[in-house]
């Protein structure tokens, strides 16, 4: 079953801004003001805590030649993950619901209307940033659309437990990370059921997790989010 090994790094896209929809990018300069102690960007710019976000649109993720990245920027970028306008949003708006592994301290912008504005701010500094168009989009949604019905079901955690048996043959039940496979243990349900439902839509391009989430009914997702959020 070790082809399974790539199966989770349970990257979800929560609801941002529009595909590729830039805002003003003097606004985003200020918003840019939360980033730089990490971040530089410009004429100069080096690596420091994180690495340089010159040229950072179609950028390969976890590319940076020299820079220490987490293992989960660097199994994406590996995957063939680059830095669309969405996948920019989405890591912007909550890292960790996009990396798991991520050592990314900033907590994440909810402000859709912040983050286009940065956005259109970090475009300036790409290589060719007539070339990133508004319109049409790039990227691919990765959100998957939901019924309130489906967020609000309880997973059962028991039934959850039986169903987890195919799960933690590649995740540790421990919640350890081992031979590149990242651990889903205490993952918060609500991320779970969207990434989940993200592979059963295939709006995350990973083939066998889309195999494996096509197999669960809503009620089965919901269990198998009870049993590994629990503590």
């Amino acid at each position: 079953m070790r082809w399974l090994s790539f199966l989770l790094f349970m990257g979800l896209m929560t609801s941002g801004a529009k595909a590729n929809e830039f805002g003003d990018a003097k606004l985003g300069a200020k918003v840019y003001e939360q980033c730089v102690a990490c971040h530089q960007i410009g004429k100069g710019a080096t690596d420091t805590v994180g690495p340089a976000l010159n040229g950072v649109f179609g950028r390969q993720v976890g590319s940076v030649k020299g820079y220490a990245y987490s293992d989960g920027l660097v199994r994406l970028g590996k995957n063939g993950m680059t830095w669309t306008f969405d996948a920019l949003d989405a890591y912007i708006a909550n890292p960790r619901a996009l990396v798991s592994q991520t050592r990314m301290g900033f907590a994440g912008l909810a402000d859709e209307k912040a983050r286009a504005n940065l956005l259109a701010y970090l475009r300036q500094f790409s290589a060719s940033p007539a070339n990133i168009p508004e319109a049409p989009p790039t990227g691919t949604a990765h959100t998957p659309k939901l019924s309130p019905e489906i967020l609000a079901l309880k997973g059962d955690r028991a039934f959850g437990e039986y169903l987890a048996s195919e799960c933690v043959t590649c995740h540790q039940a421990t919640g350890k990370s081992t031979g590149g496979v990242p651990p889903i243990v205490g993952w918060p349900a609500k991320q779970f059921v969207l990434a989940m439902h993200a592979y059963k839509q295939k709006l995350r391009p990973n083939p066998v997790m889309q195999m494996m989430a096509s197999r669960l009914a809503d009620e089965e997702i919901a269990a198998l989010a009870a049993y590994f959020a629990a503590p």
